[in-house]
């Protein structure tokens, strides 16, 4: 097996890239079996067309063009499973969401997901290449399949690798180059993590995952409960509100996991995950201080002082792997990149855009990816809407049929989409 790849473009790099897929297979054990339950439909019709296979304690009922189904990975959003697409030949990871209309917080972050996944169109964002449900009608809906392009692993086996600086660097540069694509259209992930940045072999990167993602509002005071503790920004933690590069913190926390292979800030509650910061970063300064509102300041004011440390004792050269002979990437260089995106103070903080002119990341920019169109979101209010579970069901259904009927029409004489005209 060779161990080069290549990346298509006219730039003269070779990487050394292979993800050994580790997939674990976990299953929440309060997955609840799809709710059949008074269902009306013609059951000989829905034969025709669907096959049930379970998955631990659920059960996915899937088109028959998707067959081999292998449970991949589950979590609070939903179950994924591998599978075999026999009309677009290629195989793919369907997610079934995770009980969309148990209660309205589940409803919008159902409909936000599949929005947001149907308008970004970016090779460093997970594609969507079909959506549908077993149910025929509004009464009978309750279930939601998205079927994505299928990838090798996540960065949580990635991060268990020792990575030379251009596997590394790359990793980072197309995980900016997905942000800043979500971020032209105001996007905000919220969720960056290491299970929601997906890999293969040939070295390309994908970010998933869009069920905490919403559209910046100015002046919104956004809700703390987002990221997943440990990547959580301080902004987040202390209730400030924040904006886009919230992100970049995340990916501050991933970048550092990589490279010492162990979580960075490993709170246990929102207030150990502030201590965490501080104990390493140190207290931030009087002028970030006065940005807090009283009651959270008088908290912050009153625990222990921190000096922090540099980055060269919390990142010292032992961990880095050696210089690279071809294009000149340092220990020193990410380390100046990790001290410009783990800055406590969001003001202070590296942008998206800076982060990937830094010296460690620009050997790869490339104008076709890094500025890229940005996605067009139809529906500009997404986050300030408010309806009720059955009026959230109403819009997804909606979104379902119009996705139905693109497919439909892109069918030419009785053949399957290709996927170009899926992703259209």
């Amino acid at each position: 097996m060779s161990d080069m790849c290549f990346r298509n473009n006219d730039r003269k790099v070779i990487l050394v890239f292979f993800v050994r897929v580790v997939f674990r297979t976990t299953f929440c054990s309060n997955a609840q079996n799809p709710i059949y339950q008074g269902l009306t439909m013609n059951k000989n019709k829905r034969d025709k067309e669907y096959y049930s296979f379970d998955v631990g304690d659920s059960t996915f009922t899937v088109l028959k063009r998707y067959q081999n189904l292998r449970p991949i990975g589950s979590g609070a959003q939903g179950i994924v499973c591998s599978s075999y697409d026999h009309n677009l030949d290629r195989n793919v990871a369907i997610k079934k969401l995770s009980r969309p209309f148990q209660n309205q917080t589940h409803a919008k972050r159902a409909y936000r997901e599949l929005v947001l996944m149907k308008c970004v169109n970016h090779k460093n964002i997970i594609g969507l290449l079909n959506v549908f449900t077993p149910q025929k009608t509004l009464e009978e809906f309750q279930d939601v399949y998205l079927v994505m392009e299928l990838m090798d692993a996540n960065l949580c086996q990635v991060i268990q690798m020792v990575l030379d600086h251009e596997r590394l660097s790359y990793l980072l540069y197309q995980t900016l180059c997905g942000i800043k694509h979500l971020h032209a259209a105001g996007i905000i992930h919220r969720d960056l993590k290491p299970s929601n940045i997906v890999v293969k072999s040939d070295c390309s990167l994908k970010i998933l995952d869009f069920g905490l993602a919403r559209t910046a509002a100015t002046g919104l005071l956004m809700t703390p409960y987002v990221v997943t503790r440990y990547y959580r920004a301080p902004e987040v933690i202390l209730g400030m509100g924040y904006q886009a590069n919230v992100d970049i913190w995340s990916v501050g926390c991933i970048m550092a996991e990589m490279i010492r292979h162990k979580i960075l800030f490993p709170g246990r509650d929102y207030i150990d995950q502030w201590n965490k910061v501080i104990e390493q970063l140190g207290t931030p300064a009087q002028e970030f201080m006065l940005k807090l509102n009283q009651s959270v300041r008088t908290y912050v004011e009153n625990r222990p002082r921190y000096a922090g440390y540099s980055f060269e004792k919390l990142f010292p050269d032992v961990l880095f792997p050696a210089d690279s002979d071809h294009n000149k990437l340092k220990a020193s260089q990410a380390r100046d990149l990790l001290s410009k995106m783990l800055v406590i103070d969001a003001s202070k903080r590296i942008s998206v855009d800076e982060a990937l002119q830094h010296p460690y990341i620009n050997v790869w920019y490339d104008p076709a990816e890094v500025e890229a169109p940005p996605p067009l979101v139809m529906d500009k209010q997404l986050d300030e809407r408010d309806h009720t579970v059955e009026e959230w069901k109403e819009l997804i259904y909606k979104e379902v049929l119009e996705w139905e009927e693109r497919i439909k029409n892109g069918v030419i004489r009785g053949q399957p989409p290709s996927l170009a005209q899926v992703q259209q």
